[in-house]
């Protein structure tokens, strides 16, 4: 089992993950979709933005409630993409909201003591959550969409 230090360095390390595989893009290149049917970067990197904070909800919810078992809400990312107008955003706005988000809760993992990290929330659709899970699922987010960002910019020719 992974420390509290270990998990929050795993965690923070997909900032500079993301920020690699986008940088040097433009904004036209960041809004292309070159790979049909899949989102562009700029979207993921908005879906990144928007679900790093209902991950973090569920860390927080999981500590403060403790042993009380909270209940950890689905949510779907399509209506996200679909009603949150992500080509109105802007990449260096949404990666600064990740580097502040993971950070911020970075501290508060670094903190925690082991027995914590099994802590359970109830997820409402994939149902008892261990936090130490819920950390590894935000912390392999980033990491499930590096694949497709490099695909659209090899795409791209970038």
């Amino acid at each position: 089992m992974p420390t509290p230090n270990e998990l929050a360095d795993q965690y923070l390390a997909g900032v500079a993950q993301l920020r690699a595989a986008v940088a040097g893009m433009t904004r036209e290149q960041m809004l292309a979709r070159p790979v049909a049917g899949k989102w562009s970067t700029l979207e993921v990197v908005c879906h990144i933005a928007d679900f790093d904070p209902v991950l973090v909800d569920r860390m927080k919810r999981i500590l403060a409630y403790g042993a009380d078992t909270p209940l950890l809400l689905i949510a779907d990312e399509n209506l996200f993409v679909k009603e949150l107008k992500y080509h109105d955003r802007d990449a260096a706005e949404e990666l600064a909201l990740i580097e502040a988000t993971r950070k911020q809760m970075a501290r508060v993992i670094r903190a925690l003591a082991p027995e914590q990290l099994q802590l359970t929330g109830n997820h409402s659709k994939k149902g008892l959550q261990t936090l130490e899970k819920v950390i590894q699922t935000a912390t392999n987010h980033i990491a499930h969409h590096l694949p497709f960002i490099a695909e659209k910019r090899k795409a791209l020719g970038v």
